[in-house]
């Protein structure tokens, strides 16, 4: 589990592909010392594995599923990526709860200042997240906990503020840029019981 608050950003510094999986060599710019094989980390909001250790940094591996629904199948040699280790139990949780479960990718369609220099944001959304996402919510975008600003069918807008744009990947980010997208679990529950207890009064 993880809160959404990004630790600190890594550069891909070696990539392999085999057998429709990739495997990913990550340095990032903050020392991760006391990390160990077999934890989690989130990498631009992917709970991956680590699996091994270089000289610069640690090892994941994404298989094909992850990178069908994902962007990292768009990471190439010297690509940046957002990253958080896993929660411990006394950690603060200063975001909200994200899995690591990425739901979709959207794009960015429009990227406007306001006069505060906060960045709005306004991102595709596929058809099948839609529902989970409302006004003043939570989203995961990249592994950055997020409060969604307006949502409809289709697309929904958030404000990134300078310090976020400085410490996450958020400060490269286009039109056309492909957005890792985790919806709150909390919409998923709630779906699900209400499902539960309407078929439960239809019989």
């Amino acid at each position: 589990m993880f809160s959404g608050i990004v630790e600190t950003t890594g550069e891909i510094s070696r990539l392999v592909t085999s057998g429709g999986c990739k495997d990913f060599t990550i340095s990032p710019s903050l020392p991760f010392n006391d990390i160990v094989i077999g934890e989690s980390i989130a990498v631009n909001g992917v709970c991956l594995t680590v699996t091994g250790f270089t000289s610069s940094g640690f090892n994941v591996t994404a298989v094909p599923e992850t990178l069908r629904l994902t962007n990292l199948d768009q990471l190439i040699s010297g690509s940046a990526v957002n990253l958080e280790r896993s929660l411990k139990l006394n950690s603060r949780l200063g975001g909200h709860v994200v899995q690591g479960h990425v739901d979709g990718t959207g794009q960015i369609m429009e990227l406007a200042h306001d006069d505060s220099d906060a960045l709005m944001v306004k991102i595709s959304l596929p058809d099948i997240l839609a529902k989970y996402i409302v006004n003043k919510g939570y989203i995961t975008l990249d592994g950055m906990s997020i409060t969604v600003i307006q949502a409809a069918n289709t697309w929904f807008t958030v404000t990134l503020i300078p310090h976020t744009r400085e410490v996450t990947i958020a400060h490269q980010y286009t039109v056309g840029s492909k957005i890792n997208i985790e919806v709150d679990i909390l919409g998923k529950y709630v779906e699900k019981m209400l499902g539960a207890y309407k078929h439960a009064i239809s019989h």
